[in-house]
């Protein structure tokens, strides 16, 4: 069989991670991104798709069109929709068998892809011939007019809208008597996820949107819907880029980790800054503020053959990490102890790599972030071998800061990872930090000499812009050259 073609979201700022991992893990082609989504096209199982650690949800690829051209008529805009998702019933059938053979794996619900193959062949044929007399059918049927299928089904939600599909005594599947396939086609369910953004916001819903496309995938497919436990989803997502229409691969997003009991810093985002921290094995790893271990759950999982430490001052995260280690079965690659990070019991350029999030900001009820800058970095360089690697994430108020420390350390401008970033988060942060003399006089009385002096080791070696929800942060990579 040749590649599928996929897409998969991601993360605002993490869209050139995804789309590295696709090529080196999946060695994927075709890979083009845009924000918040990869496509690309990989011959692979579900098993290797689901080892995909930097995006959130993946999709079976069915449609990547150019935006719709958005007109003042919605009956108009709502019939271009239902063309761009409504094909023959053979296509819809070919969907589903491909859908079968990547979904089928999970097992839930008993579904389709338990079934005797050849049962299955002989079903879909007969699938075919009763989809195809519906849709005849329907076409000698007077249309229905899009204010109806806009206005019908009102209870949907708002971000996952379905219609009904009620059988009808002149719909060949719906007739009395044992109908076999027939009534395990109308057995089938369905629901139409639908996301609108841009211009085509301004003249509809998600909510009528959906409801169209379900109105007329039900008549056409004959499949029943439900919103809360469908055997098939379908994504339709129309903005101002593209209009894409897709089928979910895994029920759960892949950022879920099912070896994440306690939940901190996202763990796209963890592995991220992981795979920015040039881990090799045999390599001394320490995150110095490990919370939860969310970091280090992701880089042991992803590069086993080194040896992780974390540590903090708190006993719940402890507790917690502790919890989510033992879960990932981790317990033999990963040391905890408790400390602070102001005073590590640890001697001086003993680890290959530092990696953290500072925390920063309300959540961590820290107002005055900068000022516990200096300590922090200054023991964070003082375990961190010549050569060796510091990744953190800070907020932007963090990283300008963190460039007035290091600054004279080297001469080159920092330079992105190699397939591109959120380059110009990244340099907002970085033109307020040059731009500003008042900020850089002002922390430069704040902070003692000797505490610049002993970070100029650290050259920055990269900015990723990132998005922490409501939030914006910073990935910064930083390399010591020097005792």
């Amino acid at each position: 069989a040749g590649p599928g073609r996929f897409f998969c979201t991601a993360g605002r700022g993490l869209e050139p991670f995804l789309a590295r991992e696709v090529r080196e893990r999946l060695g994927a082609t075709e890979v083009h991104r845009v924000p918040g989504k990869v496509f690309f096209s990989a011959a692979v199982g579900p098993g290797e798709l689901r080892r995909l650690r930097a995006g959130e949800r993946l999709f079976l690829l069915l449609k990547e069109h150019d935006p719709l051209a958005v007109t003042g008529n919605k009956g108009k805009m709502l019939h271009e929709i239902k063309s761009l998702v409504i094909e023959e019933p053979k296509y819809w059938l070919d969907i589903i068998s491909l859908w079968r053979n990547l979904h089928g794996h999970e097992g839930n619900k008993g579904d389709f892809s338990q079934e005797n193959p050849l049962a299955l062949k002989r079903k879909s044929e007969e699938e075919i011939h009763i989809a195809s007399k519906r849709q005849k059918m329907e076409q000698e049927r007077e249309i229905v007019s899009e204010k109806c299928q806009v206005e019908a089904g009102e209870r949907m939600s708002d971000q996952e809208c379905q219609m009904e599909s009620k059988p009808s005594s002149e719909d060949p599947s719906s007739s009395s008597g044992d109908n076999g396939p027939a009534n395990e086609q109308l057995s089938f369910t369905f629901r139409v996820s639908c996301r609108c953004s841009g211009a085509i916001a301004k003249l509809l819903t998600s909510q009528e949107v959906g409801r169209a496309v379900g109105t007329a995938l039900g008549r056409q497919c004959g499949w029943r819907a439900d919103l809360r436990d469908p055997d098939l989803e379908i994504f339709v997502h129309l903005n101002d880029i593209h209009s894409v229409v897709g089928i979910p691969l895994f029920r759960l997003p892949l950022a879920n980790r099912e070896y994440i009991k306690r939940a901190g810093l996202r763990s796209t985002v963890a592995w991220a800054m992981a795979s920015l921290a040039e881990i090799s094995a045999g390599a001394f790893v320490l995150d110095p503020m490990c919370g939860l271990g969310t970091i280090l759950l992701e880089a042991a999982k992803e590069w086993p053959e080194a040896c992780y430490w974390g540590a903090d001052l708190s006993d719940s995260q402890l507790e917690g990490a502790d919890v989510n280690i033992r879960t990932a079965g981790l317990m033999d690659k990963i040391e905890l102890f408790k400390a602070s990070v102001k005073a590590l019991p640890l001697p001086s350029e003993s680890f290959d790599t530092v990696i953290s999030d500072i925390p920063f900001g309300k959540k961590f009820k820290i107002t005055n972030d900068a000022r516990l800058l200096p300590d922090i970095l200054q023991e964070m360089e003082r375990v961190l071998r010549v050569g060796g690697t510091l990744v953190l994430l800070l907020s932007q108020d963090l990283c300008e800061h963190m460039g007035v420390l290091t600054k004279g350390a080297g001469s080159d401008s920092p330079e992105p990872i190699a397939d591109g970033t959120s380059e110009a988060a990244a340099a907002k942060a970085l033109s307020a930090e040059r731009s500003s003399s008042s900020l850089v006089d002002g922390v430069g009385k704040s902070f003692p000499s000797s505490r610049q002096t002993c970070l100029r080791s650290l050259v920055q070696d990269g900015v990723h812009g990132v998005s922490l929800g409501k939030t914006e942060a910073f990935i910064c990579k930083y390399r010591k050259v020097s005792t």
